[in-house]
């Protein structure tokens, strides 16, 4: 009695198994894409700073122009202007990029810099950024971003 069991057992296994592959090959994920990211942004702050831009995301062969600002608080103190690109992944529509964008981070430039950043967002959307940074910005705070169309 105890191998017809085993046996069962594991005759009924290997047919979920081959059930479970041949049902997983009929279902398709949705697919998400990457899109190319332009980004120019204009920072200002003493203590408090503010952000503002716009930028362009290119997407399944479309622009998609953006808009982007955001605020700081730390020590900030300086202004300066940036000028990032780089890939946004997990997109499954232009839609997708829009929303809040959260770092925390430290950085000095003065007259220019090298940036590099990699943010998401509550949509699973992730931002890497690199660009170079020109003016006199030094931060150690806590930042976010907001991008909209």
């Amino acid at each position: 009695m105890e191998k017809i069991n085993r046996r069962t057992l594991l005759t009924s296994g290997a047919a979920l198994a081959a059930g479970g592959l041949a049902a997983a090959s009929l279902v398709t994920p949705a697919e998400a894409s990457t899109g190319q990211v332009q980004i120019h942004i204009f920072s200002a702050g003493f203590i408090i700073g503010v952000s503002g831009g716009n930028g362009t995301l290119t997407f399944r062969g479309q622009n998609f122009p953006l808009r982007i600002g955001g605020i700081s608080a730390g020590a900030t103190i300086g202004a300066s202007g940036t000028d990032l690109i780089g890939t946004a992944y997990h997109l499954h529509r232009a839609s997708d990029i829009i929303g809040v964008y959260s770092a925390a981070g430290a950085g000095l430039s003065i007259a220019g810099g090298r940036r590099a950043a990699q943010l998401a967002n509550a949509n699973g959307v992730v931002l890497n950024l690199r660009g170079r940074q020109i003016g006199f910005m030094f931060s150690l705070d806590l930042s976010g971003m907001n991008i909209s169309f």
